[in-house]
């Protein structure tokens, strides 16, 4: 009994990090989030607000987190 009172607050903390970690890799692995990410870049690239290194720098970067959102979805199933 007082063993679980006084892991409470550390259990409570392990949870909340478990759901923050879980959170952010859904927005950083979903294909749609991602996929508007690269459509409002091509549409900064076009109207010039980024140059082209910046531009191929981070669509290799969504292209990457695309990738890996794939292969995930598909393990998923």
């Amino acid at each position: 009994m007082i063993f679980k009172i006084f892991t409470l607050p550390i259990r409570s903390l392990i949870k909340l990090g478990e759901k923050i970690n879980k959170e952010v890799d859904q927005e950083l692995y979903d294909l749609t989030y991602i996929q508007q990410q690269l459509i409002e870049l091509h549409m900064m690239y076009d109207m010039e607000e980024i140059d082209e290194i910046a531009y191929i720098e981070k669509e290799q970067e969504l292209l990457n987190r695309y990738k890996i959102a794939k292969e995930r979805e598909k393990n998923e199933y």
